[in-house]
């Protein structure tokens, strides 16, 4: 295996050559480090990385290989975004603000890895404390897509997704307030999961209202399964994580669909799409009735409400990054910036009514889901855009800076319902699409159970972008 290959083998792979001892975590890591090095100065995917620590880690996981007493997860390389608290290892949140900052303690996410036995290559590029959807952060600068450069790699997760289509590893650790694993993704052609509210303790605790998730970009959804169990389960630093103690998704991922209820909407309602994502999502759908699904075109009620939720909240849940201004304004990404003067004059009644509107917006989401197994919608409404831009062009003016392009994505963010990004072809110019895969609150075995079975139906792993070098 050269290190390009080693670097997409997935953790199932990996740990069974592990065993068998037919390659070492020591030369994996070594050669996930040399593929990240050639590929690096065309991508910007890695905030930095951690070599002398990640070196260490794999000695330490060959020892326990060698006495055959290795973790489930022992030796499986991951990286963490830059949005996560690292103990010992800089932590810059994308800002300058914090530059430089070195945590003295993980998020639970980060230390749930480790206890499984991964390895951390270091940190993934991330935008200014995950305010927007593109690869663009003060600190690191641009983030490319893999598969052509010069275009987003999306964001917030911006270096997890570009690290995980581009091979380095098999793990990349995303959090997602608005769509921020799904849209990275939906551009980079990889598999990116939100699991249901709480099932991956987050912490520190959001400004986000409780919209704001950890979970799994990766190449495979058997490797997300693992992660997903890895990562999940209570956890006392965050309230609001479900007690239940996580199972063996990846042993469960055999299912038989037919005979479930899949409704399809194109645009909920109301969005905007370019026709060639409509159409590949419209072609990727048709696998599902393949597969015995009763499937349903449908246009839900609440859909087109999302919008003006969306406009007004997104920019509050970053207001009290205000206090900033007097002595970082000029150093802070102009969008937030804007994005949080353009809110400075909302009242607290304003913003409690607006509150209870998103609460009546999620009942109807979940009302919805009593009457279907799964929703399929467009992860995002269009294909990788230029890398220096905020939005793709003559699509701002349709919902804000985030809404008018990511409709499909915010709405499971404030209702808890569990939603995957899984590839479903390429553009006329090469560029991925995501299909979105959403499931009732709960259901996360279900998600990972149809994305596998659209995986097996519809493969895409054989698929893997020329890296400049």
């Amino acid at each position: 295996m050269n290190d390009s290959d080693i670097g997409y083998a997935s953790a199932r792979t990996l740990a069974r050559l592990y065993r068998a001892k037919e390659i070492s975590p020591v030369e994996v890591v070594q050669a996930i480090y040399r593929h990240i090095e050639a590929s690096e100065p065309h991508l910007n995917a890695m905030a930095r990385v951690t070599v002398d620590r990640a070196m260490a880690q794999a000695r330490q996981a060959e020892a326990a290989y060698q006495r055959g007493d290795a973790r489930k997860l022992e030796g499986i390389p991951v990286t963490i975004k830059d949005l996560q608290h690292t103990k010992g290892v800089r932590t810059d949140f994308g800002s300058k603000i914090f530059e430089g900052t070195i945590p003295d303690v993980d998020a639970p996410c980060v230390t749930r890895l480790h206890d499984a036995g991964c390895i951390m290559l270091g940190k993934t590029t991330a935008s200014e404390f995950g305010w927007k959807g593109v690869g663009q952060s003060p600190v690191t600068g641009i983030t490319h897509n893999p598969w052509k450069h010069g275009r987003t790699s999306g964001g917030s997760s911006a270096g997890a997704g570009a690290g995980a289509a581009a091979g380095y590893g098999p793990f990349h650790q995303g959090g997602d307030g608005g769509g921020s694993i799904r849209i990275p993704a939906h551009f980079c052609g990889v598999f990116g999961l939100k699991a249901t509210h709480g099932r991956i303790p987050n912490w520190p605790m959001s400004n986000n209202d409780l919209a704001t998730y950890m979970g799994p970009i990766t190449r495979t959804v058997t490797d997300a399964a693992l992660m997903l169990e890895a990562m999940a389960g209570p956890h006392p630093w965050d309230y609001t994580s479900l007690e239940a103690k996580p199972i063996d998704y990846a042993a469960k991922l055999a299912c038989d669909l037919t005979g479930k209820r899949v409704a399809f909407s194109p645009d909920l309602g109301h969005a905007r799409v370019h026709p060639e994502v409509a159409a590949l999502v419209a072609q990727a759908v048709k696998a599902f009735e393949e597969m015995g699904a009763t499937v349903e075109q449908v246009s839900p009620d609440w859909g087109p409400q999302g919008t003006e939720l969306m406009q007004f909240f997104w920019p509050t849940v970053f207001a009290g990054y205000s206090r900033f201004f007097p002595d970082w304004e000029d150093k802070m990404d102009p969008g937030l910036v804007a994005a949080i003067k353009s809110v400075q004059d909302v009242k607290l009644p304003q913003f409690m009514n607006m509150r209870s509107r998103r609460f009546a917006y999620c009942q109807s989401i979940h009302e919805f889901f009593e009457g279907w197994d799964f929703l399929l919608t467009p992860a995002v409404s269009v294909p990788a855009f230029a890398a220096d831009q905020a939005a793709p062009p003559n699509w701002t003016a349709e919902g804000g800076v985030l809404a008018g392009w990511t409709p499909f994505s915010y709405p499971f963010n404030w209702s808890g319902n569990p939603a995957a990004s899984i590839p479903c072809g390429f553009t006329s110019e090469g560029l991925p699409v995501g299909l979105q895969i959403v499931a009732r609150r709960f259901d996360d075995l279900g998600v990972l159970q149809a994305s596998a079975a659209f995986e097996a139906a519809r493969p895409w792993g054989q698929h893997r972008p020329v890296l400049s070098t």
